[in-house]
């Protein structure tokens, strides 16, 4: 009888090692930081974001680099609210805009098609590699196509692909991934935005932000 237990477990695990990967989303809440090239290298980011999926909210702090300018951005995305801060705490200013760009979920899109599964590192033994799987797919409505790379275990975000029409090719790569929020205060402007007057249109520095978070 423990025998006969054994085996159905082990072609239980067996059937679920041979399954094919599906298309995830990854945890709705999240901290990490992600570093962005486009194109050709002439503009990079480096980025620590916090990530509420349950209330489609984003908190970006962000360092560019473009053709040797370097510049900071700290911006609040509140997609329930339909309005972007963009906050200066040196300047004790805030930037209040209309946003109108949908909230998009860290995912991979239902429609995606799965080109393969690796190891990154290494299978030789546990704990040496991490098993990935990528995803490719495009978005009309953005003329951009996509190659995403998700972990298997936990769909969380290792890099994303890009070509966008009249932009180029934009590669993102994820790093210290946190589940959880650390500061729920993270979603909350800073007492000096209460002043700011909405703007009449989105702001361009959101818009272009948008192209490369996932």
């Amino acid at each position: 009888m423990w025998a006969l237990s054994l085996l159905a477990v082990c072609l239980g695990l067996a059937a679920v090692a041979t399954e094919k990967p599906h298309p995830c989303k990854s945890p709705p809440l999240m901290v990490g930081r992600l570093a962005v090239v486009y194109p050709e290298g002439k503009f990079v980011a480096y980025e620590r974001f916090s990530y509420d999926a349950l209330g489609r909210q984003i908190r970006v702090r962000v360092l560019t680099v473009d053709h040797n300018q370097t510049s900071f951005a700290d911006v609040l995305l509140l997609y329930k609210e339909g309005v972007s801060y963009e906050i200066s705490y040196q300047n004790q200013t805030c930037k209040k805009a209309p946003l109108k760009t949908p909230f998009r979920p860290i995912e991979i899109p239902p429609d995606a098609k799965l080109q393969g599964e690796v190891v990154l590192g290494s299978s030789s033994a546990p704990g040496m590699g991490v098993l990935v799987n990528s995803w490719t797919g495009a978005v009309p409505e953005l003329k951009a196509k996509y190659l995403l790379t998700f972990t298997e275990f936990g769909c969380l975000p290792i890099s994303s692909l890009n070509h966008v029409e009249n932009v180029g090719l934009i590669l993102t790569s994820f790093y210290d991934l946190v589940i959880g929020i650390e500061d729920p205060n993270e979603f909350i402007p800073p007492p000096f935005c209460e002043k700011a007057e909405l703007q009449q249109t989105e702001s361009e520095k959101v818009k272009d932000f948008l192209r490369f978070f996932i």
